[in-house]
């Protein structure tokens, strides 16, 4: 008699669904399409659950020379954001039999050394931020199938891109201000050499530039409260008509302004409102909370690795951005009379 935890094989779910080994193969390998039916492929599916079945990958994945293996490369995690993107991705590649490294670029940007002795071996594609795209050399990602995230489509490195319409959320962060009147606008940058902050300073500087008597002045940081914190200051204590919106490009840039504005004795949103972007859990945590916009990070996740399948079976990915939602709480309020 064999054993309780006797590993359940290919056969058994085979006979539970009774159809052969080899469309047992098919349905698990999300090959049957076209082979056999939708419903042959729900019982297939069943019966290996009910049995608690997992193919044998390191067996099938040296038949097939894959390691069914993706890295997702982001810069260092340093907010929840990029947690949420793994996450995203993890769910759709654990559905269609493949595992997700993560590599957070050690220094949040720029060059990382090589996770892999040889990434093309290891690996058959990536899924990388353009935040940490330099990255991308080190590991010679670039030479497999890759997936950019909030990259340029006109200049990507990829097969593809996957977008949040960031362009929209700053039309949203500009337009709500200039209904409520603000007319000076302070642009607390991000400084990083990146596209999609590239996108953020272009999409204000065209939406709030179109209504008259308007302006928008710029201050650059880090990603980081101190740094955020330090440029406000900088900035708010310059000479000339104070502004009355400061538009933070992500929402931890937003919390060093609030610390700047506590430390100059200026009131939020009373003498000057903020808004942020990304809606990190930060943004309930300061006081007032935090007008930003709120961007779908499983889903821009489950989207890249999505794209990436397509790219790897052959087929042209989804197009369309990621839409994205402004959240209006209290750290945005008419300007001052004064």
């Amino acid at each position: 008699m064999a054993p309780a935890s006797t590993r359940p094989t290919s056969r058994d779910v085979a006979q539970a669904a009774g159809v052969s080994q080899a469309a047992v193969s098919l349905v698990l390998g999300d090959k049957w399409r076209g082979r056999v039916s939708q419903a042959t492929a729900e019982r297939v599916r069943q019966a290996a659950h009910d049995l608690g079945y997992r193919p044998n990958l390191a067996a099938r994945n040296l038949r097939l020379g894959h390691t069914r293996t993706v890295l997702l490369v982001v810069p260092a995690l340093t907010t929840e954001f990029f947690a949420g993107v793994y996450t995203g991705a993890a769910r759709i590649a654990a559905e269609h039999g493949f595992g997700v490294v993560l590599y957070p670029s050690p220094e949040g940007i720029g060059p990382a050394r090589n996770p892999f002795a040889s990434a093309r071996a290891a690996l058959d594609g990536v899924i990388a931020s353009s935040m940490a795209a330099d990255a991308l050399t080190a590991i010679r990602g670039d030479q497999l199938p890759l997936v950019m995230l909030d990259s340029d489509p006109e200049g990507s490195l990829g097969a593809a891109t996957v977008n949040l319409d960031i362009a929209d959320g700053v039309r949203q962060v500009a337009g709500h201000l200039l209904a409520l009147g603000h007319r000076r606008f302070l642009h607390l940058a991000a400084d990083v050499p990146s596209w999609t902050f590239d996108v953020r300073a272009r999409e204000l500087a065209a939406r709030v530039g179109a209504v008259p008597g308007t302006s928008v002045s710029t201050a650059r940081a880090p990603i980081s409260i101190e740094d955020a914190q330090a440029a406000t200051e900088a900035a708010l204590s310059a000479p000339g008509p104070r502004p009355t919106a400061l538009v933070c490009d992500d929402d931890k840039l937003a919390a060093g302004a609030y610390k700047a504005l506590r430390r100059l004795g200026l009131r939020v949103p009373d003498d000057i409102s903020v808004t942020g972007l990304d809606d990190l859990a930060l943004a309930t945590a300061i006081d007032p909370e935090l007008t930003t916009v709120r961007l779908d990070a499983e889903l821009f996740g489950e989207r890249g690795m999505h794209a990436l399948l397509a790219v790897l079976d052959g087929r042209t990915p989804a197009g369309g951005d990621i839409p994205v939602e402004l959240v209006v709480r209290g750290s945005t309020a008419p300007p001052s009379a004064s």
